[in-house]
């Protein structure tokens, strides 16, 4: 494993306040992993800076003295993008949660890399605005690594990728420049925009430290429906109706009934209806007209499109019906050990490629534990396999190892892509031609090299350099 030499050490102690590298056992366990807890965390020294000059300060030298070095913000992938396992040094942003005051008018506002999403939303939102990138984790996410894996979420129908709402990004390159690119505006036709260069390259081509977010108003009232199916066809055809609805489609998301078990295990969620399901469809929608929602919704039951349901009344009732939804994947982790994957497919493929991955698991892996959930509206599934209670840890992530070739292989097939929101990282990496040719992946090394010639940033991230 590689170690920080004794001549980087000094320059750093030089070059930085007294309390920003950090050697503590515990905060090297903590910092230099992620959600993953897949491989053993073991860098060599955690950096907290305060400002993008102290970034650069950091990075120039670790390039300087051939040191690595790990960016890492709110630490939720679950790619191992940002897992530092070969004594690197982790570049934890955490301390950099400046939010500048929101521009009402231009609707936008600026923010450092460390600043927690839940945060942004909750200023943005004394405005009337809202930054509209939205997951379960925005609780403890950064912005800078939103923009880092261009993260995707539960609105993604509504409102697109984290890309189409960044106007302008500060970066440390590999060097240690600072580049600041577009700054706040919306037009800017000068030439290759190196902004959407650097969002969702997990960290590997340069360090975001602070954005410009572009804002958007608050929807109006939304009323929340969380509807129960028969079966996947039916969450299909569900979607197709709900496209040509009286309201505006803000999210689709479906779970089964083994993902409802498990939250209920860990936090003693109910279902609030009568009727047991095997899939379950959560919508959020924006309905200027009541009535005819609410006729909407009857004609689903007349025609049989559901099998029972409910609709929020208020505020209280909408936020506990997405807590079925958002409280799914801590649930997985903390009554289990689970295998995860996050695939895309088109939506016209999804269940053509879900009859199949079912049947190739069920017949080579019987009795495991299948739970799926996932983003209908944008072609989203999250694939997540259960640890059998016997099975010992080291020969079920060999077997979801020959797992995962088969289910690429089937992603393949139906022009899909191994990774919808989540990144590469070091997880999806042995999987990456599935999804590139190898002509796009000599192009992106050769990016790599051209940005990053001494393999400073994030290495082994996405892609190995021959």
């Amino acid at each position: 494993m590689a170690t920080l030499s004794d001549e980087l050490r000094a320059s750093l102690r030089e070059a930085l306040p007294p309390d920003t590298v950090s050697y503590d056992p515990a905060d090297l366990a903590e910092y230099g992993r992620d959600w993953t807890k897949v491989y053993a965390p073991a860098p060599s020294a955690v950096a907290f800076p305060r400002s993008t000059d102290e970034v650069a300060r950091i990075v120039a030298l670790c390039d300087k003295y051939g040191a690595r070095v790990v960016p890492s913000g709110g630490r939720t992938g679950l790619a191992g993008g940002a897992v530092a396992r070969d004594g690197e040094l982790v570049l934890s942003l955490s301390r950099m949660r400046a939010i500048d005051p929101v521009d009402p008018v231009a609707m936008t506002v600026r923010v450092d890399a460390g600043a927690v999403t839940e945060a942004v939303h909750q200023r943005c939102a004394e405005h009337g605005l809202t930054w509209p990138v939205d997951f379960a984790s925005k609780g403890s996410s950064h912005v800078g690594g939103n923009i880092a894996t261009n993260a995707g979420g539960v609105k993604v129908i509504r409102y697109g990728l984290t890309r189409q709402w960044v106007l302008g990004l500060v970066v440390v390159t590999a060097k240690g420049d600072v580049l600041r690119l577009n700054g706040a505006l919306e037009k800017n036709n000068t030439g290759l925009d190196l902004r959407q260069l650097f969002i969702g390259t997990e960290g590997t081509l340069g360090v975001i430290t602070e954005a410009t977010l572009k804002l958007t108003r608050l929807p109006g009232p939304s009323q929340v429906l969380l509807l129960g199916v028969s079966d996947l066809a039916a969450v299909l055809a569900l979607f197709r109706v709900a496209r040509r609805g009286p309201f505006v489609l803000s999210a689709y998301e479906f779970f089964t009934d083994k993902c409802i078990a498990r939250v209920q295990r860990h936090r003693k969620l109910r279902v609030p209806f009568d009727t047991a399901c095997s899939h379950y469809v959560l919508m959020e929608v924006e309905a200027h007209d009541r009535d005819a929602l609410e006729a909407w919704l009857a004609s689903l039951f007349e025609e049989g499109l559901v099998v029972d349901g409910t609709m929020s009344q208020d505020s209280s009732q909408a936020a506990a019906l997405w807590a079925l939804r958002e409280g799914i994947s801590e649930s997985l982790s903390a009554t289990g050990m689970p295998h995860k994957n996050d695939v895309a497919l088109p939506i016209a493929e999804l269940e053509a490629f879900c009859a199949r991955f079912e049947a190739v698991f069920a017949a080579r892996y019987p009795g495991w534990e299948i739970v799926t959930f996932g983003h209908i509206g944008d072609g989203n599934l999250h694939l997540n396999v259960m640890k059998p209670d016997a099975m010992r840890r080291e020969d079920f992530l060999a077997q979801t190892h020959e797992a995962d070739r088969e289910l690429f292989e089937l992603v393949r097939h139906h022009r899909g892509s191994i990774s919808a929101e989540h990144g590469v990282g070091l997880l999806k990496k042995p999987w990456l031609s599935y999804s590139r040719t190898p002509e796009e992946i000599a192009m992106l090394v050769a990016v790599k090299r051209a940005l990053d010639p001494n393999n400073t940033l994030n290495p082994g991230k996405i892609f190995d350099l021959p």
